[in-house]
């Protein structure tokens, strides 16, 4: 039967109360309290081995608390519960030096095995000096439980090296998350540098991560820094790591196995320390049957894998995001924007195949476009309701002009809605679905090369940076 003594703080008498019952029929003896003063006073006293704390009291805030507790009796643990379910709230208990942090509601079952385990510990394994830092911004939003879950176990993440995986549909804001591993991680002091393996021609990836010596090839007039040097001391991060050519595989295995690289022509051995958090679309262990990714790469990759939810299996999110996204249109310049019940219903039954980045640039478009303070559900109605390109046997033909294609495309789409008139708005939505392919083909043709690519287009280049921003456009900057 587990033993020790429980100290519960919480301002709510029946959560008190249901967790008294819960820990006292698992073998605890328990004292609880409503307010943080009674709470330090107990833990002064030397009571309790463990203290079970809310974060919002009456007379104190938990995470001003929980510094005084940690420096006070540092080898007692303490479990915080939340209501706020931020990612924030999350990271903020673990840099405070929580042992665990719970959001409401949660499982007495998994309270009750956290408490065990948290007692049977060794002393020196518990958690770190709490960290100063305050902060003020939320870099990942949701309170659904798939986030809830991501949050926690980022928390956990922060204070370590250990190489983690990301997979996760588009849009699902997998560089967001690398970010944040990085910006409240022990890394945040380095260098954040990304690379995304599929905007890079093949024969050039080898020189991006590991850079090359001046001669190494045609066109290498000058030694080149690779994105590892870059990174050193940092996070780097592999964006569609899926995407790597199977011999960069092969000496991204080497850098991980032995610790050190070789530049393009380079002989010299570059020691590397760098964390290494890669993200993929695709299925890899697909990938790896197909013979097209190497199985020791992945196990070395996946240390920790986080699978990040598509919007449609989190839409209790979506509020939240379309307001969050409204602010920062908002600070950005853009007119204020709020957005009624039905519309958000509406934003709610919509799939989201571009997930959260779609979600964006809706919200920067609804604020852009649209005059009206107050965003309603035909205003919604009228954005989601996007041109689809028609299937079946209706082939483009290999000496049909763009505009033909175009037009019989239209015909085909105003032919599927029964008097024949599509959603208002048709012209804006016809353009933005126009526009993102043409600009990316412009900066593929001048390999990145903004200024010329705008010169093609025949647009002002703040313009060009302005569109390739707002549509989210990567752009690799190569040679040319």
């Amino acid at each position: 039967m587990p033993t020790g003594s429980i100290l519960v703080a919480d301002d709510d008498a029946a959560i008190r109360t249901v967790l008294n019952q819960a820990l006292s029929r698992a073998g605890y003896e328990v004292r609880s309290t409503g307010n943080a003063a009674t709470l330090w006073r107990w833990v002064t006293q030397g009571d309790g081995d463990l203290v079970i704390t809310d974060v919002v009291m009456p007379d104190e805030n938990a995470f001003d608390l929980i510094p005084r507790i940690r420096k006070a009796r540092p080898d007692l643990p303490i479990i915080v519960m939340s209501a706020q379910n931020t990612f924030m709230t999350a990271i903020r208990a673990s840099e405070r030096g929580a042992y665990e942090y719970l959001p409401k509601p949660f499982d007495l079952k998994e309270l009750i095995g956290i408490v065990g385990r948290a007692l049977s510990e060794p002393k020196d394994k518990r958690a770190p000096a709490p960290k100063s830092e305050d902060f003020d911004s939320i870099p990942l939003v949701g309170r659904s439980p798939a986030m809830q879950e991501i949050y926690r176990v980022l928390a956990r993440l922060m204070q370590t090296d250990l190489t983690v995986m990301i997979s996760g549909e588009s849009g699902t804001g997998k560089e967001l998350v690398a970010r944040a591993l990085h910006d409240y991680g022990k890394r945040r002091a380095g260098t954040f540098v990304a690379i995304n393996m599929a905007a890079i021609p093949r024969d050039l990836i080898e020189s991006e991560l590991f850079g090359h010596e001046k001669g190494a090839f045609t066109g290498a007039n000058t030694r080149s820094a690779g994105r590892f040097e870059q990174a050193e001391g940092g996070t780097l991060f592999l964006d569609e790591i899926g995407d790597m050519p199977m011999e960069a595989q092969t000496r991204l295995l080497r850098v991980l196995q032995q610790g050190e690289y070789t530049t393009v022509g380079g002989r010299t051995p570059i020691k590397s320390d760098v964390r290494i958090v890669a993200a993929t679309n695709k299925d890899l262990r697909q990938l790896i049957q197909q013979g097209l990714f190497r199985e020791d790469l992945f196990f070395r990759l996946n240390v920790v894998p986080l699978r990040l939810p598509p919007l449609r299996e989190r839409t209790e999110d979506v509020p939240d995001l379309i307001r969050h996204f409204f602010a920062q249109a908002e600070r950005e310049g853009l007119p204020p924007k709020q957005i009624d019940q039905a519309a958000l219903d509406r934003l709610k039954r919509h799939r989201w195949p571009g997930n959260v980045r779609e979600l964006e640039n809706l919200a920067r478009r609804l604020a852009a476009l649209y005059p009206q303070e107050t965003i309603t559900a035909a205003v919604i109605d009228s954005e989601l309701a996007q041109p689809v390109l028609p299937v079946g046997s209706d082939e483009p033909r290999p000496d049909e002009s763009l505009g033909a294609a175009v037009e019989r495309h239209l015909s085909t789409y105003f032919s599927g809605f029964e008097d024949g008139l599509p959603p208002a708005g048709l012209y804006h939505r016809v353009l933005r679905e126009i526009e993102y392919p043409l600009l990316t083909a412009a900066l593929a043709a001048t390999r990145g090369n903004q200024i010329r690519a705008a010169d093609l287009l025949g647009v002002n280049r703040n313009t060009l940076r302005k569109k390739i921003r707002d549509l989210d456009i990567q752009v690799y900057r190569g040679g040319t």
